[in-house]
């Protein structure tokens, strides 16, 4: 059930088992950067100029652009992309140059990673960065990161669940793992926007498939691009702990997550915006032995969809 029983963990524990190199406090092996997934772009998007990608790495990310994104860095680069990693608090200036902004799973500090990671004054700078027309990509997994990134989706009035979301249904039947989704456009939980048509036909995007990520809904006027099923769960962690070591554990609680979604889009201003509920669809990722995820996976638009959003929000797509 690939990363399920991993997940379970996670939320019995209330936190993220897995250190930057994948391997997990319980001994377990997480997925790292499959260095073995090609990602040239045979017909660059950019081959006269070259759209400025800040990828921040500034606030406890849990996924860095020489670690899990290897890939995805590697993927927009080729297609024409100037990216750079950047360490730097949220201002005026350090935002400065930067056409579209990365964040993936930001988190608190080491002890508490469910605490805020960007300070209200960063969360103000970006929105307002935004809204005079920069473009941003958040793509934020469950817990601790779903906590951790509130205030700044809160800007974008962008809701996140801070559980994580099975599908009894549209479930990758393979894996038997009702937490990898698998979104189609045939059961109609691919929204249209011209991030889901792409610039032609072979840029359609027709078949994704996530791994264990949570539930967002975004703002009036907003698109969900992945749309969840009414099959959707949000499995939500305890509100409260047990009151001593030696008590049970307390139960997990679901909620319909019908009418959300695991990836929207949105104008903001004159800037443009896209939420992720999920890390891995986006890059490509191994593990040890050998089980692949996000782009590594064969049958699947991931790939193209990771394009599509950067196409989109650096102004390619209309």
């Amino acid at each position: 059930m690939r990363k399920a029983i991993l997940t379970l963990l996670l939320m019995a524990t209330g936190g993220y088992l897995t250190d930057p190199t994948g391997r997990s406090a319980g001994g377990l092996v997480a997925q790292v950067a499959d260095d073995a997934y090609n990602v040239n772009v045979s017909r660059p998007a950019y081959v006269n100029h070259h759209p400025s990608v800040f990828f921040d790495e500034g606030h406890n990310n849990f996924d860095t652009s020489r670690g899990r994104y290897k890939p995805f860095v590697g993927l927009i680069r080729s297609d024409g992309y100037r990216l750079a990693p950047t360490t730097a608090r949220f201002s005026v200036r350090s935002l400065n140059g930067c056409q579209v902004l990365v964040i993936v799973n930001p988190a608190g500090p080491t002890r508490t990673r469910e605490a805020p990671a960007f300070t209200d004054a960063e969360c103000d700078a970006v929105r307002d960065w935004v809204k005079a027309g920069g473009a941003l990509l958040v793509i934020i997994d469950h817990l601790p990161f779903s906590s951790a990134a509130t205030g700044l989706l809160r800007r974008f009035e962008v809701d996140i669940t801070k559980g994580h979301t099975i599908d009894t249904s549209h479930f990758n039947k393979e894996s038997d793992d009702q937490t990898e989704l698998v979104f189609t456009r045939a059961a109609g939980l691919i929204g249209e926007h011209p991030i889901s048509r792409g610039r032609n036909e072979s840029e359609r995007i027709n078949h994704i498939l996530t791994f264990t990520g949570t539930s967002l809904k975004g703002p009036k006027g907003s698109v969900a691009i992945l749309k969840l099923a009414d099959s959707a769960k949000d499995v939500l962690p305890p509100d409260r702990k047990p009151e001593s070591p030696d008590a049970p554990p307390i139960d997990h609680t679901t909620a319909s997550a019908s009418g959300r979604a695991q990836g929207v889009a949105l104008n903001f201003g004159k800037g443009r915006v896209v939420v992720l509920g999920e890390a891995a669809m986006l890059s490509a990722q191994v593990t040890p032995g050998g089980l692949r995820f996000g782009m590594s996976v064969s049958g699947t638009d991931n790939r193209q969809l990771a394009l599509n959003i950067m196409h989109w929000l650096s102004g390619l797509l209309k």
